[in-house]
This record gives structure tokens, sequence and C-alpha cells, in this order.
């Protein structure tokens, strides 16, 4: 029997995004963002609030870069999405990540995460039903590591996080258990 839980945020997974971009300095800034999906097949969605040191630097900048959070950096993670830049300006040298500048938007890749979008800053929607950030994908980069034999990403290899918003918590996926668009074929012409 199901019960009311009285739970509104109730999607889960959802990813752990790791959004970078540059301060006014040049030093890098990086938020922790589980409110973030794929708005079509070449623009991300990020569900921020203007209050954010990193949307105010999207802003600026015209560009960040999402990043997918995974097992190995969850403490680097978790940090990101506790401290924020406007209190502590050092939080990325503190964590000890290390980054390079992109070559097609002017914002930072963090060499510790697997996979980064680089992205080009459209808009920010802030009406009642706004999205807030959304961006268009110019590059896509992942480490030989996560990348099957045909060069793709092997979602068993990458161990991405994803946050349970039920509990506040955080998962790794990896297991495959079926192959997309194929499984249900059982059901047609039934």
């Amino acid at each position: 029997m199901k019960l009311n839980i009285q739970e509104k945020a109730a999607i889960f997974p959802m990813p752990v995004l790791m959004i970078a971009t540059y301060n006014e300095d040049g030093s890098v800034d990086v938020m922790n963002a589980a409110w973030g999906c794929m708005l079509n097949m070449s623009q991300i969605a990020l569900n921020l609030t203007e209050t954010h040191k990193t949307v105010e630097n999207i802003k600026r900048t015209g560009a960040f870069t999402v990043a997918l959070a995974d097992r190995d950096h969850v403490a680097e993670a978790d940090y990101f999405g506790m401290v924020s830049s406007h209190d502590d300006p050092m939080k990325f040298e503190k964590s000890g990540m290390h980054a390079i500048k992109s070559e097609v938007v002017d914002a930072p890749i963090i060499d510790e995460f697997p996979i980064v979008m680089e992205c080009k800053f459209v808009e920010y929607q802030d009406d009642d039903l706004g999205i807030g950030v959304i961006g268009d994908i110019v590059n896509v980069q992942a480490e030989e590591y996560v990348l099957d034999e045909e060069g793709k990403v092997d979602a068993s290899k990458l161990n991405a996080l994803v946050f349970n918003s039920f509990k506040r918590d955080y998962y790794s996926i990896g297991e495959r258990v079926a192959k997309a668009f194929s499984e249900g074929g059982k059901f047609i012409n039934k």
C-alpha cells in the first residue's frame, strides 16, 4: 500500500553537476547543483537562483562548464555544495582540485571530473515558471577510461554520483540493466 509521505521533491535520481566559472579576478568558482537536466539534445537547463556567485559569473562571462561528479570525488563535490564563493573565495583552492581553461568557452575545466560539458550562456529565466540558466553545449570532453571500445561513455566505468532528494544522500550508479529502446520491444504487436 502506498502512503502519503508529504514529499514534493520526489524525482530520483538527480545528477550531481559541478558548475564551474571564472570569478572577476580569474580564480575558479565551482558549485554543486543537483537541479539540472538536458533541455534538448544540445542545451542544458540549470535551476539556479541569481543569488549564486556562479550565476553572476555566468552572466558576466557568457560561459560555464558542467561536469558530472563521480564517486572518487564525493567529498569535493559535497564541499562545493556546502560553501559559497561569496563566503569563501578560496574554496576551489582548498579542495585541492585542479583546473585548466577551456579552449572553446571562457570557463574552467576541472581536471579530476571525468566528463565535462563546455557551455555558452543563452539566457536566464526568472519568472515564476522560469528554469534559471540555459546554455548551449558546444563541446563535451571525457576521460578515455570512461569510454567503451566504440568511444561512447560507459556508465559502469563512470561511477557518476546521483542525489537522493528524499534523504539528502549521494549514490553511485554504474550497473547496466538493459538496452534502451530494445527491452520494451516484447510488448510491440502483442
